[in-house]
């Protein structure tokens, strides 16, 4: 029975063997809301002609066509794997630990060149009942941010550049793994310093300690600088791929009650730190909870501004940065899920 509202809105995707070229959408998650969008450039006509004043309808023309827009979910303990693929150009694949029904997938920075994600949303029409599938194509992930805080389910915003629009396609079935939760901020730990080694692929720290202070949220975001306008001729009006064409960076946030040792002298000497954010869930198989894990090898307080504003806890607003230890990936991101593919 349809409604005609929100609630039978679907948002799908699907990996583009070739990119810009349609494929079917096959992967579909649970959202919170989108803005995706056609942004047409439109030509305007300023040739001056007697007895007409307004500008000719005849005359106006779309000289460029783009795709642009948000979507935002709640981390779901699946089918995240080809998301965080697309964010970060990951090449990970699911691995099952041992003979368990849990996989491993490891995400960290690679090359966008190629990817592509044929996006799908379904819009419910309220005078019809019907939803409308609005089909883009060539998709790249140009930024995204993971926010966690108190009393909340952590989300997942995704930030697209696409290449067209399709109204004609057909809107395709959803079909939601089984058993997909979401994580909690009640199962989260945050640890800071020790040493980051990587091995056969994989980042883990060492001799790091869980936080002391209390933090209230916590953000981390990531932004891959894109090309987005290679419009040339003979292209109709569509862009060609977008390429890289400056510093990827990966940053955050803090919200925390004031601590001088643990944050605000970190900041003030430029001390470099690991993070590591791990969430976990129910057991994926023999013992292996599901898991989201952050690990930055290398980051520096950028900001730390503890203020007095009253009678109230004195808080702190702490930003950071990731940077290269030329040694260890920038970030990684790993999840065990019963996912056996991306």
């Amino acid at each position: 029975m349809t409604t005609g509202t929100g609630l039978d809105a679907q948002f799908m995707y699907g990996q583009e063997t070739t990119w810009g070229t349609l494929v079917t959408a096959d992967h579909a998650n649970e959202f919170n809301d989108e803005s995706l969008k056609l942004d047409p450039t439109f030509l305007e006509p300023t040739g001056l002609r007697v007895g007409t004043k307004y500008k000719r309808a005849a005359r106006v023309t779309i000289s460029r066509k783009s795709v642009s827009g948000d979507v935002t979910m709640e981390h779901s303990t699946r089918t995240m794997g080809l998301l965080w693929k697309h964010a970060l150009a990951s090449s990970a694949t699911a691995t099952q630990i041992s003979t368990s029904t849990a996989y491993e997938q490891v995400h960290v920075p690679g090359d966008h060149r190629g990817l592509g994600l044929t996006v799908q949303v379904g819009r419910p029409e309220p005078s019809t009942g019907t939803v409308r599938p609005f089909t883009f194509a060539g998709c790249k992930i140009t930024s995204w941010e993971f926010s966690l805080s108190d009393n909340a389910i952590p989300t997942l915003k995704l930030t697209f550049d696409g290449r067209s629009e399709d109204t004609a396609t057909a809107l395709a079935a959803p079909a939601y793994a089984a058993g997909a939760a979401v994580f909690s901020f009640a199962s989260a730990t945050l640890k800071l310093g020790g040493t980051a080694t990587t091995a056969s692929g994989k980042t883990t720290v060492s001799g790091n300690t869980a936080v002391a202070t209390i933090i209230n949220d916590l953000s981390i975001a990531g932004a891959a600088p894109l090309a987005a306008d290679r419009y040339g001729i003979g292209n109709s009006g569509l862009k060609a791929e977008q390429l890289e064409n400056d510093t990827p960076t990966i940053t955050g946030s803090l919200g925390a009650e004031f601590s001088k040792t643990e944050l605000y002298d970190v900041f003030s000497s430029n001390t470099t730190k690991a993070l590591v954010l791990t969430l976990t869930g129910a057991d994926a198989g023999s013992g292996n909870l599901e898991t989201l894990e952050f690990i930055l090898p290398a980051i520096k307080l950028k900001a730390a501004s503890p203020n007095v504003g009253g009678p109230d806890i004195v808080s702190m607003s702490t930003d950071f940065e990731a940077y290269s230890d030329e040694v260890n990936p920038v970030i990684q991101v790993r999840i065990i899920s019963k996912d056996t593919t991306l």
